[in-house]
């Protein structure tokens, strides 16, 4: 390859990198826009969250309002505040102390903070005119901001554009729209009520109190199904849910015992009823199978037990116990050989030792024989039927 194609091959690739290099610098120093980020913390998301015209002018007037109580005891003596006592009359209504509310005003406000800063800017002549003005003959400045000045809001109990009055959704229920510019007006009953006035029970609900303003209904006993009830209790069911029948006799919904109308447990298992319902808890550890709780009531005793005063009772001690007698004795008969060679070739010492094994053998068997053993503890049901024998 001739030079110059080298020279120029390796010129072009550091022309390559250098562009490279450049456009990665002009990228890093171009500033970042704020909002333009896929990112930010939740706390931020929340502050430029919009709220609906209404809940936002109602911010605004809550973070006000904590301003006026933070401020209630901020009157200094002499400064500015002995000014203004003097120029503009009392502290309470004084220019200094609107200025200090607004200097915190939306701090306090966790969603949609920065549009309370917009509105509080927007209706700012509007707040200095109640301020000045209009805190004696229109106290209430949610009153006369949202719903009067701004218009984005109606009074407790009217909805929709034109603030027409609410149904009294006869208390069980509230108004769609209550107290915004929106909403259609109809009720939203509680669970439980039924009806465009909520005047009415829902399903599976009945009756308990009516009189000419308050309803109050009741749920239905957990037997009842869909079809609901006319009453409390069982009996006043109309559907029965499944685990309950219906008495063709009383009326009603009657419990199904499963546990006498089928056998719905494993054989290591006793089934307890529950209303509509069942439940099969594991037998005692010394059953093979059982039909309830305790080793009383045992099908037939499990590996390790034997039957003995009509309770299945833990062998395992006694077979451990004669083993520890075999043994014992098998000791005590080593000991006495052992005496016994000893005293072909020495008589003294054959008594020494066999006045040491009468005293270990007489001292072992004492305290064997004194040593309380424990006795098996019969269930409650045995217990119950001895006390009652006994009275």
């Amino acid at each position: 390859m001739p030079r110059w194609r080298s020279f120029s091959s390796r010129a072009a690739a550091c022309l390559l990198l250098t562009t490279v290099l450049l456009a990665s610098c002009a990228l890093a120093d171009i500033p970042k826009t704020p909002g333009l980020s896929t990112g930010g913390s939740k706390k931020d998301k929340l502050k430029a969250e919009k709220l609906p015209p209404c809940k936002a002018c109602t911010a605004l007037v809550n973070s006000f309002r904590d301003g006026i109580k933070r401020t209630e005891r901020s009157k200094h003596d002499g400064g500015d505040a002995a000014w203004e006592e003097e120029r503009l009359g009392s502290y309470k209504t004084s220019e200094l102390r609107l200025v200090e509310i607004q200097e915190s005003l939306c701090q306090d406000v966790v969603r949609g903070e920065d549009q309370c800063h917009q509105l509080a800017e927007d209706y700012e002549p509007q707040i200095e005119l109640w301020w000045k003005n209009h805190q004696t003959t229109h106290p209430d400045l949610h009153q006369w901001l949202c719903v009067e000045q701004a218009a984005v809001c109606c009074p407790d109990g009217f909805y929709g554009p034109n603030c027409d009055p609410c149904p009294t959704c006869f208390g069980n229920g509230k108004c769609k729209g209550n107290g915004t510019r929106k909403g259609n007006g109809r009720c939203a009953c509680e669970p439980g009520y039924a009806g465009e006035n909520c005047d009415s029970c829902g399903a599976e609900h009945y009756e308990a109190f009516r009189d000419e303003t308050k309803l109050l209904c009741s749920p239905c006993h957990r037997a009842c199904a869909t079809g609901g009830c006319t009453g409390a209790g069982p009996n006043a069911c109309r559907v029965c849910r499944a685990g309950w029948v219906m008495d063709s006799g009383r009326g009603g919904c009657v419990d199904v015992d499963e546990c006498i109308t089928s056998n719905p447990c494993t054989k290591h298992q006793f089934c307890v009823n529950n209303e509509g319902s069942y439940s099969c808890l594991e037998c005692d550890k010394s059953c093979d199978g059982c039909s309830g709780d305790g080793p009383d009531l045992c099908d037939k005793c499990a590996d390790g037990y034997e039957l003995r005063d009509g309770m299945c009772t833990d062998t395992s001690n006694e077979r451990r116990t004669q083993y520890a007698n075999f043994t014992r004795y098998l000791t005590y008969l080593g000991l006495c050989l052992a005496t016994c060679i000893v005293l072909q070739n020495s008589t003294w010492l054959a008594g020494l030792v066999g006045l040491a094994v009468a005293i270990y053998i007489s001292v072992s068997e004492y305290w064997l024989n004194t040593t309380p053993q424990p006795s098996a503890t019969p269930s409650p049901r045995i217990l119950d039927e001895l006390l009652q024998q006994q009275n």
